[in-house]
């Protein structure tokens, strides 16, 4: 499972635009490329998600740039990566195999949609709790990754 290429880069400009709320004015989307290694075009492009999502607004002129809408601790990512490329699970996630009736072919012996609600459920407890604050601080590369709960598995 991974997060699409959209919802990294969408979220490394939106951490690039937060970092930059204390300056006199916005970042710019050269500044952004040159800073994630991102072309401008793509830069654009995902600023653009991210305006049309209410988390950040352009000025335009010698002074230019993008900013916050919000504090970034009002900024849930969760919103954020539903805005960039939706949910890993959803409910019309079946509709994509329904059959000519609109019935998911799968409906009676389904094996795997108990399996992406719960990923999606987990996910969910992750991102919703998390703000673009978060994202703020120095990166510690030392940092042990989260854990989750999960059973052990039966001998």
């Amino acid at each position: 499972m991974k997060f699409s290429a959209q919802e990294e880069l969408g979220l490394r400009c939106l951490i690039q635009v937060a970092r930059h709320q204390d300056q006199t004015r916005g970042i710019t989307i050269q500044e952004i490329a040159d800073k994630e290694g991102i072309t401008i075009h793509n830069v654009a492009k995902l600023l653009r998600l991210l305006r049309m999502g209410g988390f950040i607004d352009s000025t335009r002129g010698q002074v230019g740039g993008y900013l916050l809408t919000r504090p970034a601790g009002e900024i849930i990512i969760d919103d954020v990566l539903s805005t960039l490329g939706g949910k890993l699970y959803e409910s019309g996630f079946c509709e994509r195999y329904s059959d000519d009736a609109g019935l998911c072919t799968h409906t009676v012996d389904c094996s795997v949609r108990s399996l992406w609600q719960k990923i999606q459920y987990a996910v969910d407890q992750v991102t919703k709790n998390l703000t673009l604050a978060d994202f703020m601080g120095t990166p510690d590369i030392h940092q042990p990754p989260v854990h989750l709960h999960h059973r052990q598995p039966e001998a």
